[in-house]
């Protein structure tokens, strides 16, 4: 049988950069639905890659910015240019991920809080503490780590949302978007494949800061276990809202480890 145009090696990456950026990659448009959605089940494993992508924007953003501006000013303006580049999709996730647990007190009432697109008080707190902690961490940071522990927090948020898709399936029926057309599909090899595009990245980063990355999938391991046993009971599964918390906490673990570690 002749594959489809949508499994060629070189469409699923593009279709990660597509699905988790603002990027519009032409071409793309001509997929069917159901090509788009083969491909993104092996877009899986690029989505490190893609994070990588994205923090070295950022960083470029954040270096060119602190040669007109201080520091403080010069990373808000970085996590604004992120926050469009991506859609703000980790942002908007953190918010209704707070919300739904925060606000729910069972599976039907967290479902149903997490659909709701308006942002309540624990969104909103939620968000304001996540995006406020990373802000402090990148302006606390040296100046010596703060662009490699961009570039890497990036890629490690990312690998993370791809380790909560294989421990906890989509909700059933009623998962939409990421969790369910591509969630459902990922497993332990998807894994394997995107740690190790994943390692040029953390590899080079591992060797300069051990002892912070070792803090990182130590902290990592423990939230999995915690959020896995969280997402089953109080939701049934995972969505898309979830792999974006995922995203957000596998960015603060590892710029907190090197924060850490460096004593600042």
């Amino acid at each position: 049988m002749t594959e489809p145009i949508a499994i060629r090696w070189w469409v699923p990456p593009l279709l990660a950069l597509q699905f988790l950026t603002r990027i519009h990659v032409p071409g793309l448009d001509r997929l069917t639905p159901e090509q788009a959605r083969h491909g993104l089940s092996r877009a899986v494993i690029w989505f490190p890659l893609v994070g990588a992508l994205v923090g070295v924007i950022t960083a470029a953003v954040l270096v060119g910015s602190a040669h007109i501006w201080p520091r403080a000013i010069a990373v808000i303006i970085a996590l604004a240019i992120e926050a469009r580049l991506t859609g703000a999709f980790h942002e908007d996730a953190v918010a209704d991920f707070c919300d739904a647990f925060g606000g729910g007190h069972d599976v039907e009432s967290t479902q149903r809080i997490m659909k709701d697109s308006r942002i309540g008080s624990y969104g909103a707190l939620g968000l304001v503490l996540a995006v406020g902690l990373r802000a402090a961490l990148l302006i606390a940071l040296p100046q010596d780590f703060v662009i490699v522990a961009l570039v890497a927090s990036a890629c490690f948020g990312r690998l993370m949302a791809v380790a909560v898709m294989v421990l906890v399936a989509p909700v059933a029926a009623k998962g939409q978007g990421l969790a369910k057309e591509v969630g459902g599909r990922t497993g332990w090899r998807d894994l394997l494949w995107a740690s190790l595009i994943a390692t040029p990245i953390l590899g080079p980063f591992a060797y300069v800061q051990p002892e912070a990355v070792l803090g990182t999938f130590g902290a990592a391991a423990v939230f999995l276990w915690w959020f896995r046993g969280l997402l089953l009971r109080r939701l049934d599964g995972s969505s898309g809202d979830c792999l974006g918390f995922a995203v957000y906490a596998g960015q603060l673990f590892l710029l907190l480890a090197v924060l850490a570690v460096s004593g600042s």
